[in-house]
Parts: C-alpha cells; structure tokens; sequence
C-alpha cells in the first residue's frame, strides 16, 4: 500500500472497455539484501473467518490472502490502475454488458492443478450461493443469474446453483454477462472476491479454511493456528512476473496492536502496515528511513444501528455527527495525520467532493435542536462500540468527550471484543449504540465506498451493510453509475446516490488516514499500498 519514504501516487483508473495494461514498480532503498532467501515476520490481527477468499472482507485475513493467491489483475502500487499482471490476459467487451476474460497459460494451484477457467466460474458460483453464507456473495449481484442463487425470504432452497451469466468458452476462455452495462467491471476483478479455487476446495472447503491452496507467490505448508498465525513458503513455480524474493514470511497475530510495537522496536517482528496512535509522533524519528507514510484510500466512520429506535431519526444521527469536532481529535490524538471526512468518498477516486457533507462540520448549535426535535432521551448514555487492542481507545474516547460536552450525552465505551468477536456481533445487530466503521477501497471507482457499505444487496451475510440502511432511491443511482456510458455519467450518478446517504445518515464519516507504518532493519523494499496491503512478495531479507 506504500513505499518507504514515499507517497503513491492515487490516480485512479478511469472507465474502459478494454483496460490498459499498466507496469508496476518497485522501491530503490539502500541496503544489501538477499533476493532469494531468509524470512521476516508481518503483524496481522486475529482474522474474523477461515481463509476463504469468497469469505474474507476484512484486512486481516485479506493480507494473508493476498499472499496466497493472484486474481485476474493486480493494482498498480504507484496509480493504483488495475494492470494486466496477473492471471486475466485480457478482459474485453463490445457492450459493456458481456465481456470476455482471456487467461495467460501456464498458471497453477500450489497443489498442481491448473488454473483455468472453470477456476473463475466455480469459485464465482461457490460464493455467490447463499447457503454457502459467503460475505462477499453481493460482489457477484451483477451477474445475471445471481438472484436464481439466492434462497427465498420464506425459506427454501434456491431454483440454481449456477448464474446463467457465466459461462466457460475453453480452458482459458469464460465469458461473463452483466443483468446491466458496467464499464468499471475490469476495475473490481483483482479484488479477494474474485480469486479462483482449485477442486480441492470443493472437497472439503473446512479444511482448506485452515490451509488454503493458492495460486499466489507463497504457500501454505502449514494449517493457519488462531491466535498465532501462519508462516507462508515461496512458492517456486509461481507463473507471476515477480516470484517472492524472500523464502518465507510469518504472519503472526497480535491481541493488542502496542505489544505488536513494542517488538517492532525490539526488532523481533519485521513489519507493522500501521502504528498506535501514541507512537505517531515519535516513529519517524526513532524509525528514520524504515518509517513508512502513505495516503490511503480508506475512510473512519460512525456507524449508527438504524435499526435501534433511539438511531432511526436521520436527526439524531445528524446531531451526533455535527457534535463532534474531527480536527481536534485529529491533533489531540493523531498528531494531524487524519484529515476530518465531509464526503462518503475518498479523495483518492473521481467523484469526491470536498464537503459535500455539510452534517460533517462541527455545528453544536444545530446538532442541539435537531436532537430536541427528534425528542432524544439526553437522560440515558449511548453505547460506544469499537474492536479492542487495535488503538481505537483514546478516538473514540474523544467522540463519546464530545458528544457529552456538546450535546449533554453520557457515554459508556464498548471496546472489550477482538475484531474477531466484534465483526460478527455487527452482522447480528449487536450494535446498541454508534460503532467505528471503517472501510479501505477493494477496487479504485466511487463506487466502493457507497455500494458494499450502504446498498440493500449488501446487507449481512451478505455484506458489509452493517447500519442496515436501505434506500431503493440511493440503490437505483448506484445502478446507473454502474451502467453509465461515460466517466463524467458515471461520477454524476454516484455523487447523486451519495447526496442521498447525506440526507439520510446512516453513519458520519469521521476521517480519511494518512497511514504510518514501519519496518525493522531485517528487511527492505517494503511496499504497502493505498489499500492497505503489504506487498510481501516484494520484501528483501538484509543479509
């Protein structure tokens, strides 16, 4: 997701009917280093699910997942574009509807078995099922066919097993047809939902949970361990430009993010992708060259349970958000490298607006009589939810400060539950009160930070839709950007739909991050993306 001591460049890819092919480059840091041998470690923290692709939308699991496999292109470190690097040869259509993926040959599964066509279609088909309960089922919505996979609100079994709009042409040919035009459809393939399966995950999709077998520059020799991690051997017959330069890596989980630092310091882990927030202001000095910064494409919201009755008053969720002040909390607690939110959308991609959201602006004044008017009870606190040992505290603190301050709303913190235990609570309505949500862009179009967030077909388990807001309005505006002819049809839809999220609320964008990270003296070349992503395929190990 970035480069050390570098900024990336966050020129996202525009819309095409045929992609353009793109290089990607690597770091020049000084340092002898082993291009082909030894092994370094990686902090991660606990994944919420077992390692499947169509089941992991969380960072954690993610980065060890994109270790393991390649999907049909891959994202550009510099401009972020997607770029003919990986599996697809090329992705083209005449109608935007249906399109044509060519793979290159010679690419295989860590067992052997070849990656071809039916990889794609099987594993599509797999995730988008919902008796399988996969959570990045809504990926595959557009697809015609998806609505056949889905099992009917009254119960009952779905009328397919396979989308209609998938259909293999040869051993390196599959052919996809969309239910609308989507010219940003190549943009989204590299993302961990659209990774192939071998047929051994259909033999026992548990255990490959456990040990997953990829088609990515390491392999998994070992079963994942809860609570400790898994360490990932170069995989030698990896068809990729770049095999891995270091012989292993050791994704090693963490409970608490400061006990992770503290070994970074000590030199006994190799690479953190993001530090505490009481370490900001001291890393680059006490870290120097292997102090890492780069903008992200990411964005730290207030997330509200609309369906709580005490949050279904679009007011009471617009006098929350106006009582907070984020550039404050941003130099109290971040040491300025948050900037405050006022859009949906990340500055990194076409169609953001600077304050666009104008409840985003500190307005106590305001936020006080929309709360009158709303008749919210002032007399009983608000639940803060947030995952524990991942530095969330002293923010959220600072929110729940504010909101009794400014609007005379006591607070309790709920931080007591790991990711792992915290995510599942928000796909149940666990939430009793605002919760940090936080989302970093799978693929480069606006479309991402509305649609997995807020669309109805994003609902858990579904999605990522954990306010369970719904609007058909925001929903049919997504769906003509999607299918919009041009860039400027495209951005105007989106910018539209997003108009609706500000006059509804489901959650107050709070920051956009200017992510720090840093490295030990073990390794070089570390590269860590604007979607958060270490590149570690492309670490050096120092001799």
């Amino acid at each position: 997701m970035k480069l050390s001591k570098r900024t990336a460049a966050l020129i996202a890819t525009g819309l095409s009917g045929v992609m353009v092919l793109s290089a990607c480059g690597g770091g020049d840091d000084e340092g002898s280093s082993s291009a082909d041998g030894g092994s370094f470690s990686i902090y991660i923290g606990e994944p919420e699910n077992p390692l499947m692709p169509g089941n992991t939308n969380e960072t954690e699991g993610g980065q060890v997942l994109d270790s393991l496999f390649t999907g049909l292109v891959q994202y550009d470190p510099e401009t972020n574009e997607a770029a003919f690097t990986g599996v697809a040869e090329s992705i083209e259509s005449d109608d935007q509807t249906t399109w044509t993926v060519k793979l290159n040959d010679g690419w295989t599964f860590h067992d052997g078995s070849p990656v071809n066509a039916q990889s794609f279609v099987d594993a599509w088909n797999y995730t988008a099922y919902s008796p399988n309960a996969q959570g990045n089922s809504y990926f595959f919505a557009n697809i015609v066919g998806y609505g056949d996979l889905q099992a009917p609100e009254a119960g009952g079994d779905p009328v397919a097993t396979e989308m209609s709009g998938l259909r293999v042409v040869d051993d390196l040919t599959f052919e996809v047809t969309l239910s609308s035009p989507y010219a940003q459809w190549p943009t989204t393939v590299g993302y961990t939902a659209f990774f192939p399966l071998p047929p051994a995950f259909f033999d026992d999709p548990a255990a490959f949970g456990e040990q997953p077998i990829g088609n990515g520059p390491f392999q998994a020799v070992e079963p994942f361990v809860p609570g400790q991690g898994v360490t990932l051997t170069r995989y030698e017959d990896f068809a990729g430009d770049e095999p891995a330069k270091a012989e292993s890596v050791e994704y090693r989980v963490y409970v608490e993010q400061d006990t992770a630092y503290t070994d970074l310091q000590g030199g006994s882990l190799d690479i953190m992708d993001t530090l505490p927030p009481d370490a900001i202001a001291s890393a680059e000095s006490e870290f120097g060259d292997r102090y890492i910064e780069t903008a992200q494409g990411d964005i730290t919201s207030l997330g509200f349970p609309t369906y709580d009755q005490r949050f279904a008053d679009p007011n009471v969720r617009k006098a929350f958000s106006m009582a907070i002040d984020r550039q404050a909390i941003s130099d109290a607690i971040f040491n300025g490298t948050r900037t405050p939110a006022t859009s949906f959308i990340s500055p990194v991609v076409p169609g953001y607006r600077e304050g666009a959201c104008e409840a985003c602006e500190l307005n106590v004044e305001e936020a006080n009589s929309l709360l009158d008017a709303a008749g919210f009870d002032r007399s009983q606190p608000v639940d803060l939810w947030f995952n524990a040992g991942a530095g969330h505290d002293a923010w959220m603190e600072a929110v729940g400060n504010q909101l009794r301050e400014n609007l005379g709303v006591e607070y309790q913190l709920r931080g007591d539950l790991p990711q792992a235990e915290f995510l599942p609570l928000k796909d149940a309505k666990g939430m009793t009160g605002p919760f940090r949500d936080a989302w970093i862009m799978d693929y480069p179009v606006a479309e991402n930070f509305l649609g997995p967030l807020y669309s109805s077909v994003a609902l858990p388990p579904a999605g990522s839709n954990y306010t369970f807001y719904s609007n058909p309005q925001f929903d049919q505006l997504l769906q003509q950007g999607n299918a919009a002819a041009s860039d400027d049809e495209a951005v105007a839809a989106y910018q539209a739909a997003e108009d609706v999220l500000i006059a509804d609320l489901p959650s107050a964008p709070l920051f956009y991050r200017l992510n720090q990270g840093a490295h030990s003296e073990n390794v070089d070349n570390v590269i860590i993306d604007a979607f958060g992503r270490i590149d570690a395929a492309a670490v050096e190990v120092v001799s």
